[in-house]
């Protein structure tokens, strides 16, 4: 792994817990997003968090939503001494469009405006299908393709139908050919894509581009450890990706950065792949999943 990394170019740096860098060097200008607010859902840990960060980091003020306030207010609080940015935390539940209206209005009334609306909020555990409930089902699906919708749905109306905007979903790759006790992520997420196109069509003409990122195994993340992502690369150090590594949250957060700016202006109804080539050629090995499965529902 290390090797690998030699060979590449250099990687942004990363910590692989919720604080903020240590130290970052700009890849662009630092006011990209100059003046701009970014509402991003599940912004409280993870991917998310660090893409608040990062365009925080890019002149951007940010809304971060989800149904845990406490962790947001942290999380806010982090931000904002860290980066001298304002960062607004708010209680919501992307199932709820009722919540999602309030936190919309609330947003527009702190700031006037919002620019960037990233859908980020998802749910995701390893499961057989013939194991999996009706009700787990659903829920996936009502956080990762509901949830994109209803979010979707509120800010345009309240917002982006008369001044513009950017969507950007965060997708992943696991449709693209079935992954192995991912049906229900997978079903979600394969929505999401369609819906990204769908989107992108229909709100183009008010000036809105919607587009999305699909993350591989994503280190300091808690999907990493739910889907078997630590085990991995203690037993073969990802040889099966092309990149010989895994990504991390820097590295989505830039990807985001991208495509929610005027650096991919002509961008619309894309998926920007970014899993270093893993969905190509890692196995589908499902007695390895079934094995992490089974280990991790022991513990619960």
């Amino acid at each position: 792994m290390a090797e690998a990394k030699r060979k590449g170019e250099d990687l942004p740096e990363d910590v692989g817990s919720d604080d903020c860098l240590a130290s970052y060097t700009y890849i662009y200008s630092p006011d990209l997003l100059k003046d701009q607010v970014a509402f991003i859902t599940g912004g409280g840990s993870g991917i998310g968090l660090r893409m608040a960060e990062i365009f925080m980091r890019h002149g951007c003020d940010t809304v971060i939503a989800s149904r845990n306030l406490d962790k947001l207010k942290e999380a806010a609080k982090k931000l904002s001494a860290a980066l001298g940015r304002r960062c607004l935390p708010l209680c919501m539940d992307v199932r709820q469009p009722e919540t999602i209206n309030a936190a919309v209005d609330e947003t527009l009334r702190e700031f006037g405006h919002v620019d960037i609306l990233i859908n980020n909020a998802a749910g995701n555990f390893l499961c057989p299908a013939s194991a999996l409930s009706f009700n787990a089902f659903k829920t996936v699906m009502e956080i990762d393709t509901m949830g994109t919708f209803n979010t979707s749905k509120v800010v345009y109306e309240k917002w982006f139908k008369d001044h513009g905007g950017n969507i950007v979903n965060i997708s992943a790759t696991l449709s693209y050919r079935g992954q192995a006790l991912q049906v229900h992520a997978g079903s979600a997420k394969a929505a999401n894509d369609a819906m990204t196109k769908h989107l992108a069509v229909e709100w183009g003409p008010s000036g809105v581009r919607v587009n999305a990122v699909a993350p591989g195994p994503i280190s300091g993340t808690e999907g990493f450890r739910r889907l078997g992502g630590a085990r991995a690369e203690g037993a073969q150090s990802f040889q099966s990706i092309p990149l010989q590594r895994a990504g991390n949250k820097t590295e989505m957060a830039h990807c985001a950065l991208f495509l929610a700016s005027r650096a991919s202006s002509y961008m619309t109804g894309a998926i920007l792949v970014a899993d270093g080539g893993a969905w190509l050629t890692s196995a589908n090995d499902v007695s390895m999943l079934l094995g992490i499965a089974s280990s991790k529902s022991a513990k619960l």
